[in-house]
């Protein structure tokens, strides 16, 4: 009779410990953790690699090994069970949410599915001297095209683009129910509609920027908005877009009246590289032409 291995033997102690943690995706390292912790407790050898212990728990157990390509090279991670694509994109990047187009969806602002899913992994706090704004310096740099990001993963029909966002202490981030109940962090509605405006390459484009701002509108809290904006603590005066997609998405002018208050010392520009422009004198924005 073969002689029955003490990993076989440990078997239901280790589904038990996976089934009970709750956690679907698992990094490498995180795996490495668990065997180190209960190595003891499962009466494994010390020469149980790592190795041979996650090719047991994928062939012998619930565990799968889900792969993104990057530039970078393949990114390995382990799921227990199911995960949906949303819960893996957040895997890449500890304390990382979702933003942008995607937040967009999961907030109701559009039925359009994202064909990229945008996670947001913020910079670590750092102090940075703010500089001063002039009318030139502003025409200079929104005459180039906006920057984005090049950290892309790639799964079967799913891309995830990686955003390395500005600290802000996962300011206004919550959790959203996703598909199969699955809990995600991801942007409020008020942060989700400052993130496009700074950001409109990353939701679509500013047609796609005005249509949320019309989906939100008797939901969005202007006070949230501004309050949180006024934390994020931008150079430029993204209030001048947002007050534009204000009023071109017919909010009432009470509401505009609080972002109106705002001074509007210089012109803006509603997004990067626009090529023909037309100018909105109320809010000093210049806007694609025909929009």
């Amino acid at each position: 009779m073969p002689r029955v291995s003490r990993i076989q033997i440990a078997k239901p102690d280790i589904v038990g410990l996976f089934e009970k943690r709750g956690q679907k995706v698992y990094r490498g390292d995180e795996i490495a953790e668990i065997l180190q912790r209960n190595r003891t407790n499962w009466r494994l050898t010390i020469n149980q690699s790592l190795v041979g212990f996650i090719e047991f728990l994928v062939k012998r157990t619930a565990l799968n090994t889900v792969k993104f390509e990057s530039a970078e090279g393949p990114v390995i991670r382990y799921v227990w069970g199911k995960a949906n694509e949303y819960e893996l994109a957040l895997s890449l990047k500890s304390r990382s949410y979702l933003s942008h187009a995607t937040a967009v969806f999961l907030q109701g602002l559009t039925d359009q599915i994202p064909r990229k899913i945008y996670v947001n992994h913020e910079q670590g706090p750092k102090m940075t001297a703010k500089g001063e704004l002039s009318q030139q310096g502003i025409d200079a740099a929104f005459r180039k095209p906006a920057r984005v990001s090049n950290a892309v993963y790639h799964r079967p029909d799913v891309e995830v683009m990686l955003i390395n966002g500005k600290y802000t202490g996962r300011l206004e981030v919550g959790a959203i129910k996703g598909p199969e109940d699955s809990e995600l962090s991801v942007t409020k509605l008020e942060r989700t509609l400052i993130d496009i405006t700074v950001r409109p390459v990353y939701a679509g484009g500013v047609v796609q920027v005005l249509e949320a701002f019309k989906a939100a509108r008797s939901r969005m809290s202007v006070n949230v908005l501004l309050a949180t904006l006024k934390r994020l603590d931008y150079l430029y005066p993204y209030h001048q877009c947002i007050g534009f997609y204000m009023d071109r998405a017919g909010y009432e002018k009470e509401r505009i009246e609080y972002v109106r208050k705002i001074p509007a010392k210089f012109k803006f520009y509603l997004a990067n590289e626009m090529g023909e422009i037309d100018y909105d004198s109320q809010w000093k924005l210049f806007f694609p032409k025909g929009m």
